[in-house]
């Protein structure tokens, strides 16, 4: 494949659902301790879409700052969510942060194409 352009596309439900739990994530007002685990779990997901993404269209390669958050959302990802709520929601608030910052990444990179 090399050589290849990879293009990932996305559906609107799909981009409408990262883009839903990217705002929870950093809103205000957290998550209730009865749904951030759920929280947590999704934005994993979500993270571990968004590194295979860039890793196999290369972004990494684009810059320092999309290989950092490569790095980053490995490591949050492989993180346990914590016990305690309060530091659960700072996990979720980091996460949700590096979701969003490498989506936006891989949207200048030109890696992703239907995100709204």
């Amino acid at each position: 494949m090399h050589g290849l352009l990879l293009r990932w596309a996305w559906t609107a439900h799909e981009s409408e659902d990262l883009l839903d739990d990217v705002a929870t994530a950093l809103d205000d007002i957290a998550p209730s301790e009865e749904v951030i685990e759920d929280f947590v779990q999704r934005s994993r997901g979500h993270l571990m879409r968004l590194v295979n993404i860039a890793v196999s269209t290369r972004a990494w390669q684009e810059s320092a700052y999309a290989d950092t958050l490569i790095q980053r959302a490995r490591t949050l990802r492989a993180s346990e969510m914590p016990g305690d709520y309060r530091h659960a929601v700072l996990h979720l608030r980091q996460m949700g942060w590096v979701v969003g910052e490498l989506l936006d990444q891989l949207v200048a990179f030109d890696s992703i194409k239907g995100v709204a």
